[in-house]
């Protein structure tokens, strides 16, 4: 997949407005957040913190700890510097037909990200692990497993939903290979977070509505905001079976926490909470940095020549398959 177009700033920030009126989302949640913030003054006109920009939310930091760090949270300077450097010599490797062509994207395409000084984004459980999961949690992953293999190719239904360009798939956005972008909007009972990939939009109130009905279900969930005092709270369910974080189940709920310690950073947390999957709830948390410039277009279905090229090339596995058979 290809990215297009660059959206005007003032097209993007109309259409979201529109949709802002016709889309509902919910928030409930939890007390404190562990967020240590520092003094971060800038309001929006209504009075809020002001997170609006572009953020940044790629790192190398791993979501599980290694277990050649088993017992440490964080890296010295003298790792963290070591791990620039190894990550500087991979982008300087030789290039190879492997690399280059078999795998579709080599390291030019790669979106490392600033490492912390953290040896997993997960910081409870404090062995920085993802907790155990339960014999119902072990049957869907093995199931998301199995489907990730050998996919039909009779129609595009035969493929994942991110091949179709629908949606990245669930919640929590964890940082992948590229298009670790989110562009932050706020209105007045509002906050919209604008996703590079595949342009995903989650509009969240935060003017104390409900969730919607549980019979109500969203590819990324339902999300109700609220502000406790420098931080932003989010609290989502109502997720599909259709889309999940490594087999979570579609009644998950998640707390996310943003609050910003200064110009350029917000600290993001969250907690994801499901007994259908997990055996406890687990936290974790990493950056948002500020940067410069826009989000442009995903542009996914425009440039999506690889879905028409599988689909063709199957039709002529199947033409050979047929022209074979009538010889014999």
């Amino acid at each position: 997949m290809v990215h297009g177009f660059r959206r005007s700033a003032a097209c993007l920030v109309t259409a979201i407005v529109i949709i802002f009126f016709v889309a509902s989302s919910p928030a409930i949640g939890q007390s404190e957040t562990t967020a240590a913030a520092k003094s971060w003054d800038a309001r929006t006109p209504d009075g809020q913190p002001d997170f609006q920009g572009v953020w940044n939310f790629s790192t190398p930091t791993p979501l599980e700890r290694p277990s050649k760090f088993s017992g440490r949270e964080f890296l010295t300077d003298e790792e963290v510097e070591a791990l620039g450097i190894e990550a500087a010599s991979r982008d300087r490797r030789a290039a190879n037909a492997q690399a280059d062509v078999g795998q579709a994207y080599n390291e030019f395409w790669s979106e490392r990200g600033k490492p912390t000084k953290r040896t997993s984004l997960i910081l409870d459980p404090a062995d920085g692990k993802l907790p155990p999961l339960t014999p119902e949690g072990q049957q869907r992953a093995a199931a998301l497993r199995g489907a990730g293999g050998e996919r039909g190719a009779d129609s595009w239904e035969d493929r994942s939903l991110w091949e179709r360009c629908l949606t990245r798939g669930g919640l929590p956005r964890i940082p992948g290979s590229y298009n670790n972008n989110v562009q932050i909007f706020q209105i007045p009972g509002h906050v919209v977070l604008l996703y590079e990939m595949i342009h995903e939009a989650r509009i969240i109130p935060t003017d104390g509505r409900p969730h919607l009905d549980t019979a109500v279900r969203q590819w990324l969930g339902d999300s109700r905001g609220r502000w406790e005092g420098q931080t932003l709270v989010v609290e989502t369910t109502n997720f599909t079976d259709r889309t999940s974080f490594r087999g979570s189940s579609e009644n998950m709920r998640l707390v996310e926490r943003f609050t910003r310690i200064d110009a350029d950073t917000i600290d993001y947390r969250f907690t994801v909470e499901d007994p259908a999957t997990f055996t406890r709830p687990w936290t974790a948390t990493l950056p948002l940095t500020r940067i410069d410039g826009h989000v442009y277009e995903y542009a996914c279905h425009e440039g999506n020549y690889g879905m028409r090229n599988l689909l063709t090339g199957h039709r002529a596995e199947e033409k050979a398959a047929a022209d074979a058979a009538k010889k014999d």
